[in-house]
């Protein structure tokens, strides 16, 4: 490919990817409040039609730009490239200050091929952009049984410049570090707790090369370009036949309590499928200071609050990821928060009450 901006001035772009609840969302608060990102533009995507990430990430004087509509994948590689390419145009106008450089946060469920392949061959992305590194979240508690059952998070730790394992401190991560050294040998493996990390491991890692990564690492690139020109429209809230995504969305205030014992309840007997919660939640006496709840499978963290609503939609929403649980059993478990019918409540989390 023959274009005309030489590779040093080419902004520099660091994927930030990770499967379901591995801590994304908490590097990347942490990360754009360090002086060395005050300048970089961030794009955050989450697979379903409704994300939360635009919300829950603490606003700095960044740009952040979110890309909708399902996953960072073949299906919206264009609403990417669009993303780009408007920031790009702000930039130029003045209607944003000078970013330097991009971070793109992917859905946890984002198979990295084709954003990988967006930046080798799109001729925008490849003229104005240059991909600078790979970071991969992995999570110490879940991570060995999610690289087992899920290809893409297997192919997002394989593909990576940079593998953090996440929730160090909850989790003995030695067995995952030895493991995940035999799956990406040239990746450098930093153990993280609680998303804090010196920008500068992850920074100025660049130019990313294929070559180094292994025969699997090209035989999905060029599977990728291969199929490139194909385009599939399906369910952006419905990642194959079993995962989906839905937002559970409640006018009135929640009491806080009765919330957190629904969700465990729900942990306790569908853990494995229930594969990321997260939500603002409109809590009952405190409406001016929401809380925010994040969740993978049988682990639920401590409530957060944050200072106060990121904009005027001050409804509870809970976004669920799940695995072959219904959004009527959702909607039908949530209905418990007005009524203490705790019997109900653990007959429809065991999946053995319909709507």
């Amino acid at each position: 490919m023959t274009l005309g901006t030489p590779a040093a001035e080419r902004l520099p772009v660091t994927i930030i990817t990770g499967f379901l609840g591995a801590g994304k969302t908490t590097l990347l608060n942490h990360l754009i409040r360090q002086p060395e990102l005050s300048t970089a533009a961030v794009i955050i995507n989450e697979f379903g039609a409704i994300s939360l990430d635009h919300e829950l990430v603490e606003k700095t004087d960044g740009d952040i730009v979110e890309v909708k509509g399902g996953c960072l994948c073949c299906t919206v590689r264009g609403d990417l490239v669009q993303a780009l390419h408007d920031l790009l145009l702000k930039r130029q106008k003045g209607d944003v200050r000078k970013f330097d450089r991009v971070i793109i946060e992917t859905t946890g469920l984002a198979d990295p091929a084709p954003i990988l392949h967006t930046f080798m061959a799109d001729p925008l992305a490849y003229d104005k952009f240059r991909l600078d590194g790979i970071v991969t979240v992995v999570d110490a508690v879940n991570g060995a049984a999610t690289l087992d059952a899920h290809e893409e998070a297997f192919k997002q730790a394989a593909i990576a410049d940079r593998l953090l394992v996440s929730k160090a401190d909850l989790a003995d991560p030695a067995p995952l570090i030895e493991r995940l050294t035999s799956l990406n040998p040239g990746a450098r493996i930093i153990p993280v707790s609680n998303g804090k990390l010196a920008p500068a491991e992850i920074l100025n890692i660049g130019p990313f090369d294929p070559k180094a990564k292994g025969d699997d690492v090209e035989d999905w690139l060029r599977a990728e370009a291969a199929h490139h020109h194909h385009h599939h429209h399906h369910d952006v809230n419905r990642h194959d036949a079993h995962i989906r995504a839905f937002t559970y969305t409640r006018e009135a205030p929640v009491q806080i309590d009765s919330l957190q014992f629904l969700l465990q309840l729900l942990a306790t007997m569908r853990g494995p499928d229930l594969l990321r919660v997260k939500g603002i939640i409109n809590v009952a006496d405190q409406p001016n200071t929401p809380a925010v709840i994040h969740g993978v499978q049988h682990v639920f963290h401590p409530v957060t609050w944050l200072k106060a609503w990121p904009s005027a939609d001050r409804r509870t929403r809970l976004v669920f990821i799940v695995r072959d649980i219904t959004e009527e059993q959702i909607a039908d478990l949530m209905e418990s928060l007005d009524d203490a019918d705790v019997a109900d409540a653990t007959a429809v989390a065991r999946g053995e009450k319909q709507a």
